[in-house]
């Protein structure tokens, strides 16, 4: 088993554009604050904010507490920024190599490991999408806009949509390749669950019919249809 399986690069942690913005705003506030004023200040989802924040805490970028019992109800989870690289514990990570393990688990404990990561990415994808207001009706361009907000923030580069004639997002990065290339299975159709999720939060006009993993080495393509083919395909 080669080095790289067993630990996680040791270059610092690459941080996306809306994560560098989470962490921008913790760095310029003395005080630690909570997912609430994150979300206000940047202008994301609260779910999606907090994913980057724990997100940011996982790198060593960001410290995690729970505020005083000072005030009236619940106390709040708050983040600030960390103070320095240096109070990051030294050591070589290892999440790829557990990630590794864990995909090859559920493909070997469950008997529809795809479905099973389907399932699971649906889940994740509801949470992390920004939900409309009851009264919201989302088009076409409004979902395909959110959807591809929620795949850059975790990770991804999605492209200009192509019609052809259903639209299709191509996604030029993917923040799980190493993991996909051996079991692609679960990590896709995690993906694809991922993706169908966001689009069933905000009550898209359309949902993903397929994901084409890797038509190049970086590039794989979500098939999006309109959501009445999409359910009936599904059902047929």
């Amino acid at each position: 088993m080669s080095e790289q399986t067993l630990h996680d690069p040791t270059d610092p942690p690459t941080v996306g554009e809306s994560r560098a913005h989470v962490l921008d705003v913790l760095r310029a506030t003395p005080e630690a604050v909570g997912v609430r004023e994150i979300a206000e200040q940047t202008g994301l989802h609260s779910n999606t904010a907090r994913f980057h924040l724990d997100t940011l805490v996982k790198d060593g970028l960001a410290e995690r507490s729970t505020e005083g019992r000072g005030r009236p109800g619940r106390p709040r989870t708050v983040y600030r920024a960390a103070a320095s690289s240096s109070q990051v514990p030294a050591g070589r990570r290892s999440y790829q190599l557990l990630a590794q393990m864990l995909t090859g688990l559920v493909t070997e404990a469950l008997p529809q490991p795809g479905q099973a990561a389907v399932n699971a990415g649906e889940a994740w994808g509801r949470y992390l999408a920004d939900t409309p207001s009851p009264t919201q009706r989302i088009d076409t361009e409004e979902a395909i806009r959110r959807l591809t907000q929620v795949l850059a923030d975790v990770g991804f580069a999605p492209g200009a949509v192509q019609d052809q004639p259903d639209p299709v997002i191509p996604l030029r990065h993917c923040p799980f390749r190493e993991i996909a290339e051996e079991h692609r299975d679960v990590v896709c159709s995690l993906h694809l669950g991922l993706m169908r999720g966001a689009l069933k939060e905000v009550r898209a006009p359309l949902g993903v019919d397929r994901l084409e993993p890797f038509v190049e080495p970086s590039l794989c393509l979500a098939h999006l249809t309109p959501a009445e083919q999409h359910r009936a395909d599904r059902t047929a």
